[in-house]
């Protein structure tokens, strides 16, 4: 059985799958298609509704039959919100996914970050990928219940105003529809931009005013990418809530956390957070009035974008975020770790000394590390468990004898993180060792701080 880490994915055999998560939830699945949106209400399964076409709800389990689903389904989506209306999940066991076969064999288990104040947790989805299904851990809570669902999948809520009396208390049920679940009766109104169901791809066009500030500066066009307008949406929506910007939402959860929930995994990432304009216009006239929001525009290593603005709050104001990113493949993660390690040994050789091999067993220890504090959301030379960075070289099967360890979050390129460590008295003294023979690169992006650099040094 595998263990899923966000944004982490899996190849699910042929025939049906059940995904169950005991405890006191209530679990439900929304099916949809490449549009991210339901095509109407039997697309939403829950303990009123617990069958569609393909799909099948009893009590904590869902059985998901892929080949039987709706003509057009290519993703089924797993939610989870407490089974007493209106309690945060943070007060509540943290809920554990478990994937199995049709023979009750264990697929995948995914235990996503505990959740804080947030109401509904997307926790998994379905979806298909060539001519087969795979598993993918996702994450992404929302503090607005299922105001925050409705906007994100197009479920048609019927709000009501007086709070629910009992547990699973639905509202009314609309003339054509089942009975759906009471929503929060304080919904944010969205208009978002570059997200894929929408009649237009660019209906706002914000695309053609970036791509022309772009081109003005030199810099290659982006495109819109769906999972960082899905984590647009979410962060907007959470600073609208709070009344307030924030890199960190009222619900705990950094906008770098909602795009590697969305599915996003990055290489390097930028963001806008601004309140007031009124227009895509606007905002990105705004964005060039300043140099920092400036040079995230113009920046040519993004390739990606997505805008999305909500309107509402304690303050009336409209809250945006415009998110850039360039996805992370293997090559960019070994040319990532090479940069950090020529930039090293440049300082190294400035100062008279050798220069340091890379090693795969500190690479692999240093690569790892960076991923848990990311996926973990801690940041310490020390692990959860204790362990310390010679313990986590050794595991690795490193046999050097002497270890040392820089790491650093928050910084979005090789040349900024070690001019960062070499600012550092401490970090500098651990580049300079003349000790020091061999080293290990390790970066991950996500997490509250959206990086997360590893340096393992060995002699």
């Amino acid at each position: 059985m595998s263990e899923l880490v966000p944004g982490g994915n899996l190849p699910l055999p042929g025939g049906s799958v059940t995904v169950r998560v005991p405890g006191p939830f209530d679990v439900s699945a929304l099916i949809t298609d490449d549009s991210g949106k339901v095509r109407g209400d039997a697309d939403f399964v829950f303990y009123n509704q617990p069958s569609a076409p393909g799909a099948r709800l009893q009590g904590d389990t869902l059985t998901v039959d892929p080949p039987r689903l709706r003509p057009g389904a290519t993703r089924v989506t797993v939610v989870v919100s407490p089974a007493d209306p209106g309690t945060p999940l943070g007060r509540l066991p943290a809920p554990s996914l478990q994937v199995t076969d049709s023979g009750g064999r264990p697929i995948a288990r995914f235990a996503p970050p505990r959740p804080r104040q947030e109401t509904l947790l997307l926790l998994a989805e379905l979806y298909r990928r060539g001519g087969g299904w795979k598993v993918r851990a996702l994450g992404q809570g929302y503090a607005d219940g299922l105001a925050g669902l409705a906007r994100d999948f197009g479920v048609d809520v019927i709000e009501d105003a007086t709070p629910a009396p009992a547990r699973r208390t639905s509202a009314p049920p609309a003339p054509t529809a089942p009975p759906m679940p009471t929503a929060r009766p304080s919904m944010h109104t969205l208009s978002s931009v570059g997200v894929p169901h929408t009649p237009s791809p660019d209906p706002d066009g914000f695309l053609g005013l970036v791509n022309s500030a772009r081109a003005g500066a030199g810099s290659p066009p982006v495109s819109l990418d769906t999972r960082l307008a899905s984590a647009a949406r979410a962060h907007a929506a959470a600073m609208a809530s709070a009344g307030r910007l924030g890199v960190e939402g009222p619900d705990g959860v950094s906008v770098y956390q909602r795009i590697t929930a969305a599915g996003y995994t990055y290489v390097t990432v930028g963001e806008q957070l601004v309140s007031g304009p009124r227009t895509p216009s606007e905002f990105v006239s705004y964005c060039l009035r300043t140099e920092g929001s400036r040079s995230t525009l113009h920046d040519p290593a993004f390739t990606h974008a997505a805008l999305a603005y909500v309107t509402g709050g304690r303050s009336g104001d409209t809250y945006w975020t415009a998110l850039w990113a360039r996805p992370l493949t293997p090559g960019d993660l070994s040319r990532t770790a090479a940069e950090v390690v020529e930039l090293t040994n440049r300082e190294r050789t400035r100062a008279g000394l050798h220069p340091l091999a890379i090693d795969p067993t500190l690479a692999t220890a240093a690569r790892a590390y960076s991923t848990d504090m990311a996926v973990r959301a801690f940041y310490s030379h020390t692990s959860p468990e204790g362990t310390q960075p010679w313990d986590r070289a050794a595991a690795a099967g490193s046999r050097m004898r002497t270890i040392g360890e820089n790491i650093a979050c928050g910084q979005r390129s090789p040349a900024e993180v070690v001019e960062g460590w070499m600012n550092s008295p401490g970090h500098r003294a651990n580049i300079l060792k003349r000790d020091f023979t061999h080293i290990g690169i390790g970066f991950a992006g996500g997490g509250p701080a959206g990086t997360y650099w590893t340096q393992l040094f060995g002699g």
